[in-house]
């Protein structure tokens, strides 16, 4: 028997788990450890919550956990309740599902003022994550600038722009459903350095905002390309874009609708500005030199917004020991491996790219290399038990997959009508909704 852990229960941590099992052929007891006391990750505080089909996918990681040789230990952080040396001595290996949870820095004058805010943190707060539960954006203001053009752009400025109604099958929690029902924003200005075809935006996504019922998308037609050059993009992109040109040639469309989304491309931010809070961002306009970087040309123009929600991008937060890349916000890894026994999956592996599904193959491949790399025979390592024994000593209080089934079970007791669930945004809560 072999004993593996691994950090991390969102996708990357429960496909490592699921190919750990194939790969051994059941001679593999799996622990798979998060600092919460609940499972999922990304999927739980990350997928829109209007996105209901899309964190579906839990079911998969759920038939993985509630297997004999997988165990859940929630509630337990690595580096504070147990160090990455300290699982080296009790398991064959390791395996690092951090994801990358952390905000890249945007970087510019008045970055730091309030109402700026990173979409780890604003996503976190809509979705109930406990460390973002207080948050409290600046929701009181008519412009809003977000700054970015991914689908994580696009979920803020959906969820900014959506009516309570629209809400109706969404586990969007209750502070923040209420806070954007009383929200003044009106005019949501989505921000790219570069233009609509350097745009990482999927077509499902963009086709979303065509039917808001109070927010009409806008794009400058001055700024699509020629309709020609469209046939050159791959075809999700050229989809993508479709939809770019639809939302340029439907001025009309809007008469009615209260708020508007505001594509500007080439328009790079340069500086936040306000006294004591923002008031406004300076964008400068670029173009695209011959590799389609993004070129600033010297013109400035001022938004006005009291809420800027940046969506450049995240990182992998370093643990202790661990070897870290500063430049690419992930660990030091050749292809999954870090060290002797020490591996790493998912986001944490090659950075915040690709889908959900992208971790399974990612994590197929680890789960292999792993088997490679112990071999056949028994293992001498102390595993789960070990495991237990130094967190009981410790004073640690681990919550089980059970435990998390009545978590669960609570929060879709306590949902208002028409929502699944009504997450539970502290950790004390959680735990409590456990009983003894």
């Amino acid at each position: 028997m072999r004993h593996v852990a691994v950090i991390g229960s969102g996708p990357a941590g429960y496909y490592s788990a699921e190919a750990l099992q194939k790969s051994f052929g059941g001679a593999v007891r799996i622990d798979v450890i998060d600092r919460l006391p609940v499972p999922y990750g990304l999927i739980r505080s990350g997928v829109a919550p209007d996105h209901q089909s899309i964190k579906a996918v839990y079911r998969r990681y759920e038939k993985v956990a509630l297997t004999d040789d997988v165990r859940f230990v929630g509630n337990v952080a690595v580096g504070r309740d147990v160090s990455v040396a300290e699982l080296l001595d009790l398991y064959d290996a390791v395996i690092l599902a951090t994801g990358a949870p952390n905000d890249r820095p945007l970087g510019i004058p008045g970055s730091d003022l309030p109402g700026v805010v990173g979409s780890a943190a604003f996503v976190g707060w809509y979705n109930g994550h406990p460390d973002f539960a207080d948050l409290d954006p600046p929701l009181g203001v008519e412009g809003a600038a977000v700054i970015g053009n991914g689908n994580v752009a696009l979920d803020v400025a959906r969820i900014l722009a959506k009516t309570p109604v629209e809400f109706v099958g969404s586990d969007i929690v209750a502070h923040a459903f209420e806070a954007l029902g009383n929200s003044a924003v009106r005019d949501i200005h989505i921000l790219g350095r570069r233009g609509p075809h350097q745009i990482a935006m999927t077509p499902k996504e963009l086709g979303e905002l065509g039917h808001l019922a109070d927010a009409m998308p806008r794009v400058d037609p001055a700024d699509l390309p020629p309709a020609a050059d469209d046939a050159a993009l791959e075809p999700g992109l050229r989809k993508s874009v479709a939809h770019l040109r639809d939302f340029a040639g439907g001025a009309g469309a809007g008469l009615g609708k209260r708020k508007s989304i505001h594509f500007r491309f080439f328009a790079m931010p340069v500086a936040i500005e306000g006294d004591d809070r923002v008031e406004r961002i300076r964008v400068e306009k670029t173009r695209l030199d011959e590799a389609r970087r993004a070129v600033p040309t010297g013109e400035t123009q001022d938004i006005s917004c009291g809420l800027v929600v940046s969506c450049i991008g995240y990182s992998t937060p370093p643990i202790e020991g661990v070897p870290y890349d500063d430049r690419l916000g992930r660990f030091r890894n050749t292809d999954g491996a870090i060290g002797d026994g020490l591996y790493c999956v998912g986001w944490a592996r090659r950075g915040p790219t690709g889908t959900i599904g992208t971790n399974r193959p990612d994590g197929y491949e680890v789960a292999e290399r792993i088997a490679a790399d112990l071999g056949g025979g028994a293992s001498g390592k102390a595993g789960r038990p070990g495991l237990d024994r130094l967190l009981e000593s410790r004073g640690v209080d681990i919550v089980t997959f059970r435990d998390w089934q009545k978590i669960e079970a609570a929060e879709a007791g306590r949902a208002r009508a028409g929502s699944p669930r009504e997450k539970f945004t502290s950790i004390a809560d959680m735990l409590a909704a456990r009983g003894g």
